[in-house]
C-alpha cells in the first residue's frame, strides 16, 4: 500500500472476488489467521456469496493465547520469531493452513496504530504471509498512524499476496 491510500470495503471485496474465483475453479480452500487486520481479511472472504465453497475459516489471534488456543501455534515457533516479521507470519498462515485443512493459509501481523507496538515497529507496518503449494511473504509498510485505514490497507495486501500466491501456482501448473 502507498502511503495515503485508503482501502474502503468495496476495495477488499473487489480482491477477495479474484482470490475466490481462482480458490473455486481449483476447488481449494483457505484459512486464515490474523492480527492486526482485525477480521477484515475473514470479512472479505466471507462478504461474497458462495464463500462457503473456499473458506474454510479464520481467527483474529491478537494475542499469544489466541495464537495457541485458536491456531495451536506453538510456543517454539512464536519463540523463534518475534511478532510484526515475516516469519511469524508464515508461522501463522502455515497454523492456520494445518489447523482447519485448508490448501492455502494466511498470516497477518502488525502495527495498526495509531502507535508503534512494543518491538519498535511504527503503525501501519505489517507483515503477511500465505503458506500453501508455495510460501511468500511480504511487508507492508503505509507510513499511516490511522488504525482502521491500516486495518483494510493490510487485508488488501494479504487479499493481494493471496491472489498473486493462486496465479503463480497456476502458471507454473500450466508450463
Amino acid at each position: 500500500m502507498m502511503e495515503g491510500s485508503t482501502v474502503t470495503m468495496h476495495d477488499l471485496m473487489t480482491r477477495a472476488v479474484a482470490a475466490g474465483d481462482l480458490l473455486k475453479g481449483r476447488r481449494e480452500t483457505v484459512a486464515v489467521a490474523e492480527s492486526s487486520a482485525g477480521g477484515l481479511i475473514s470479512a472479505a472472504l466471507l462478504a461474497l456469496p458462495g464463500a462457503s465453497a473456499y473458506f474454510k475459516g479464520g481467527g483474529v489471534v491478537y494475542t499469544s493465547a489466541a495464537k495457541q488456543v485458536l491456531m495451536g501455534v506453538s510456543d517454539e515457533a512464536m519463540a523463534g520469531a518475534r511478532a510484526a516479521t515475516e516469519v511469524h507470519a508464515l508461522h501463522l498462515a502455515r497454523a492456520a493452513m494445518a489447523r482447519l485443512d485448508a490448501t492455502w493459509g494466511i498470516g497477518e501481523t502488525g502495527a495498526a496504530g495509531p502507535s508503534g507496538n512494543r518491538y519498535g515497529d511504527p503503525p501501519g507496518h505489517a507483515c503477511i504471509g500465505v503458506a500453501g503449494p508455495i510460501f511468500r511473504t511480504l511487508t507492508v509498510k503505509t507510513g499511516n498512524s490511522d488504525r482502521a485505514e491500516n486495518m483494510a490497507a493490510f487485508a488488501a495486501a494479504a487479499l493481494d499476496l493471496l491472489e498473486v500466491c493462486l496465479r503463480e501456482c497456476a502458471d507454473s501448473a500450466r508450463t
